[in-house]
């Protein structure tokens, strides 16, 4: 007899899966944490983030929470030019693409038609279907490159 005809777990056979989207109180630490960098951010530096606010949190779960964030798009990921894995809190809910500083690490996301249209004509043109693409550029941004640019 299963669980969810005998009544043991209140008949929750899916429970398994609810750990990783409860909203526990480490997970909203993660969320919000993330949503205060205006940068992309490794789970390491949101880690000590979150121990130097006091925050008891381990660096696993900061992990999990943030691979979970990106699947469900509430976050975004990228590797960066080390290729270590950053984060970031999803401002747009469609499709999009960033525009990343090198030196500082702001990003903007952005929306990129002729990318989409390159994109599926190249997938067709292969005999590609439901292909997906992610378009990251880096450079300098205005601020970096007025530095940059008052330094030479």
């Amino acid at each position: 007899m299963s669980d969810e005809t005998n009544g043991e777990n209140g008949g929750a056979t899916a429970a398994p899966a609810a750990p990783v989207k409860r909203n526990t109180r480490q997970r909203e630490a993660v969320r919000r944490a993330l949503a205060e960098s205006p940068e992309f951010v490794s789970a390491q530096v949101l880690h000590q983030r979150l121990s130097a606010a006091g925050e008891r949190i381990g660096l696993a779960t900061v992990y999990r929470t943030l691979g979970a964030l990106s699947e469900s798009e509430e976050a975004d990921s990228l590797q960066n030019a080390e290729g270590e894995v950053v984060y970031r809190a999803c401002e747009m809910g469609e499709h999009h693409h960033h525009l990343i500083c090198r030196n500082c690490g702001a990003a903007v996301e952005i929306t990129a038609d002729p990318v989409e249209q390159w994109a599926a004509s190249v997938a067709a043109k292969h005999g590609y279907t439901q292909a997906r693409h992610v378009v990251d550029i880096f450079g300098l941004c205005p601020k970096c490159t007025a530095l940059a640019e008052a330094s030479a």
